[in-house]
């Protein structure tokens, strides 16, 4: 079941974006974490404005790709809590595990095939 449809996957990419910017400052992040956070902002901020939908601001990417490159994100997000779960990272493991739980969630729920810009 695809409820979620290419402007309203749009808004929740600019909500995670400004949610991976605040998290260091509101989980009291340091180091390779919070490093990788505001790195990860980034990239989700970069991704999300070069995608061809609603908004999109350069409009390079299909959305089909945005969400596949989503998906593999994702689940490099997974192998990342691990890893810092083996450095006793709790709050990294936590957190990436159950944002990238979030961004399969979103995957599953997006409604790719209709491309709109």
């Amino acid at each position: 079941m695809r409820i979620i449809s290419s402007r309203i996957h749009g808004i929740l990419d600019y909500i995670v974006v400004i949610f991976l910017l605040a998290s260091p400052m509101l989980f009291k992040m340091e180091g390779n974490l919070c490093s990788f956070t505001y790195a990860l902002a980034a990239i989700h901020f970069l991704l999300t404005i070069l995608t061809r939908f609603e908004l999109g601001i350069i409009k390079i990417i299909t959305f089909p790709l945005h969400g596949l490159i989503e998906f593999f994100v994702a689940i490099a997000l997974i192998l990342l809590s691990f890893w810092f779960n083996k450095n006793g990272n709790s709050l990294g493991y936590h957190y990436y595990l159950y944002f990238a739980i979030a961004i399969l969630l979103v995957f599953i729920l997006t409604d790719f095939k209709k491309e709109k810009t």
